[in-house]
């Protein structure tokens, strides 16, 4: 399927160029991506060659990390993130080799934004033309992502009468690249309102977790028959697991994560090429969100996990040369997490975890007691780190420790990586609860 405006464009650009005017014209480095649809299967073209998307949601990651692993591109989730503009960002891909399916940051309703207000709309629309004029001709780019999961919490179907005029705008000014918006989830109710009030897409995303297994189930009811592309998934999501008799979600460790992640991959991305064009595994980077390992595929200090392992593998057809450590089982009390352990307040207590490295290397152990994250945000929203608590382990550092339980009542976790020394870390943690002293 190739868009008529890109069609008119490449007509118009071949007629009026010669070669020695091409090298002079300031659109000639720009990449062009497209969609076609062959005997029945869709498929992204980059520069008129196939391109399946084998990449990462990156926000503030390691850009080269994921060039060096394999990944041929990433996507964003706004043009200037706070730390580097979206110029920075696109150069830093291009040096890499990498395209970028760009975010534009769209207001959503459950923030508080008012699509009724035609003020608002039209303030934010004239913003957003700003940021498609500065980046458009970028070599790096290939598809413009319009806001992400504004359908989470939303009652308004207005939204997708904005983001259609956002997709036009972008076709009307930049014939050579897609658009898109990412939706958490997908469903008829959905679908129907986008087919109406946003046809000028070229293409869906979706974005799922632990659910993602069902994801062409879905899609077939929803309706959908066009185009999409996987823009978040990965770790099975907090909403979506056991929790412990106070509520608190369990987090799998890291090596059932990437367990997770390879069976994902096979089983949900890759036998539905007749409309999947590749997907953006979540996250190539690290974040506070419930815990502060829950979704990122590395550690604060960038240190990387099994999952990258694993995408490396999917990627490469071959595991990296070094792997991560691999967790067996996490006690603590002699309990796993799924117990809902209590504890008394001050009194001691034993911690075990069991790990291997692949390689043989040595390993080392670090443990953390934070207060259970109360700050929670929604749909990836900003949360706060719980500070660690000083003072109550003995003996840090080894595979089996004691600890003091916290004197103040209230819901606890125990953390604990399992390191390498060559820049590769396991990581698993337990919830426990203090009682107050009698």
């Amino acid at each position: 399927m190739i868009r008529l405006s890109f069609l008119l464009f490449a007509f118009a650009t071949l007629q009026a160029c010669t070669p020695s005017q091409s090298s002079e014209d300031p659109t000639s480095d720009i990449t062009t991506a497209e969609i076609r649809q062959t005997d029945g299967n869709y498929q992204l073209f980059v520069n008129g060659e196939p391109f399946f998307i084998e990449g990462a949601g990156l926000e503030f990651g390691n850009i080269e990390a994921l060039a060096k692993h394999g990944g041929n591109s990433f996507r964003t989730w706004r043009t200037d993130n706070g730390q580097s503009s979206g110029q920075e960002v696109l150069d830093r891909a291009e040096a890499s080799g990498l395209y970028v399916t760009m975010g534009i940051e769209v207001a959503r309703e459950r923030h508080g934004f008012d699509y009724d207000d035609e003020a608002a709309v039209k303030e934010q629309f004239e913003r957003i033309k700003t940021e498609i004029l500065a980046y458009k001709n970028h070599p790096a780019l290939i598809i413009w992502a319009i806001g992400n999961e504004l359908n989470l919490r939303s009652t308004n179907p207005k939204v997708w009468d904005a983001v259609n005029q956002i997709s036009e705008y972008i076709h009307e000014v930049d014939p050579h690249h897609l658009t898109t918006s990412t939706l958490a989830g997908i469903d008829k109710e959905l679908i129907d309102h986008i087919k109406e009030r946003a046809p000028d897409l070229d293409l869906l995303s979706i974005q799922m977790y632990g659910d993602i297994v069902n994801l062409k189930q879905k899609v077939t009811e929803s309706g959908w028959t066009g185009p999409y592309m996987v823009t978040e998934w990965g770790a099975t999501g907090h909403w979506e697991v056991p929790t412990t008799a106070w509520d608190a979600p369990l987090e799998n460790n890291s090596t059932q994560k990437a367990n997770f992640y390879q069976e994902r991959y096979q089983t949900a991305i890759l036998p539905n090429l007749d409309q999947c064009v590749g997907s953006y595994v979540f996250l190539w980077g690290q974040k506070q969100e419930r815990t502060p390992t829950w979704y990122g595929m590395f550690m604060p200090d960038g240190e990387e996990t099994a999952s990258v392992d694993v995408m490396h593998y999917l990627w490469n057809d071959t595991w990296p040369n070094n792997r991560s450590p691999q967790l067996d089982s996490f006690l603590l009390n002699g309990q796993v997490a799924s117990s809902s352990i209590y504890l008394d307040a001050g009194a001691t207590y034993p911690s075990q975890v069991f790990a291997s490295d692949p390689d043989g290397d040595p390993i080392t152990y670090h443990y953390e007691i934070k207060p259970e994250s109360t700050d929670l945000g929604d749909g990836g929203d900003h949360e706060s780190v719980p500070h660690s608590l000083e003072g109550l382990i003995a003996e840090n550092g080894k595979a089996a420790i004691t600890f003091t339980a916290p004197e103040v009542e209230g819901a606890y976790r125990i953390l604990v990586t399992v390191a390498d020394g060559q820049n590769h870390m396991g990581h698993a943690n337990i919830p426990f609860y203090v009682k107050a002293k009698k």
